[in-house]
């Protein structure tokens, strides 16, 4: 059974990744940092499904810790599906941003993308299998007011996605973007009434995580061997 690792499996988009690749076969190895009580949970109702799941916790920013976690899960075997779905929004308009609002989110989905996907790659290219599926945003690709630092870290994901891609093509690895646009959860409620998605998605409505889901699941499937390199943008038409 290959083993997959989604980080930030514990929130909206991350949780519906976990179930539908669970769904596919796959061992899914949930990874949460401060909602522990939730990828468990998530766990638990997977396994109660008769699917194959478990639980990690990690702060993807922290290189020490990140590795001390994933030399325990690789004592197991090789990650060969890594779901790099962990960043945080941190929002300011560019002038009053701090530096400790710029360095968290490009520590969280820069550096974490680094510290959770480096050490997994040599195991996985002992495979000649694997997928790498990056989550970025829309943001990355239009960019956004008062999300400087956010649209940096995944523009540079996505760049980071092009330049490892073309390293590892020739073992059987493919290394691809996804690139969201306003999705349902707890968080874009908030944000998004529907006066404001309907002006700005042709598609009159947010996304569901399960339609995030369904795309990275292809991504990760044998019938996506041949897709590397790509950003594949889910956001009901916005760009």
């Amino acid at each position: 059974m290959k083993r997959a690792l989604v980080s930030g499996g514990s929130g909206a988009i991350g949780a519906a990744i976990c179930r539908r690749l669970a769904q596919d076969g796959l061992h899914v190895v949930v990874h949460a940092n401060n909602n522990l009580a939730g990828a468990e949970a998530l766990c638990a109702q997977l396994r109660a499904e008769s699917f194959s799941a478990e639980a990690v916790q990690f702060d993807v920013a922290d290189h020490d810790a990140t590795c001390a976690k994933l030399e325990a899960l690789l004592e197991q075997g090789p990650i060969q599906v890594i779901v790099n779905n962990a960043g945080i929004h941190d929002d300011a308009v560019f002038p009053g941003m701090r530096q400790e609002q710029w360095q968290r989110v490009i520590d969280v989905s820069l550096n974490g993308f680094f510290n959770v996907t480096q050490m997994l790659t040599l195991p996985m290219i002992r495979t000649r299998w694997g997928r790498i599926i990056n989550i970025t945003s829309v943001a990355a690709l239009t960019g956004n007011r008062g999300q400087t630092n956010y649209a940096a870290a995944k523009g540079a994901l996505n760049a980071a996605t092009k330049s490892l891609s073309l390293e590892l093509a020739s073992r059987g690895i493919t290394v691809n973007a996804v690139a969201p646009g306003i999705i349902e959860s707890d968080m874009t409620r908030d944000i998004f009434d529907a006066p404001t998605i309907a002006r700005l998605v042709p598609a009159n409505r947010a996304g569901r995580p399960e339609e995030v889901a369904n795309l990275v699941a292809f991504l990760a499937s044998d019938e996506a061997a041949y897709i590397t390199g790509q950003i594949s943008s889910i956001n009901g038409g916005m760009i």
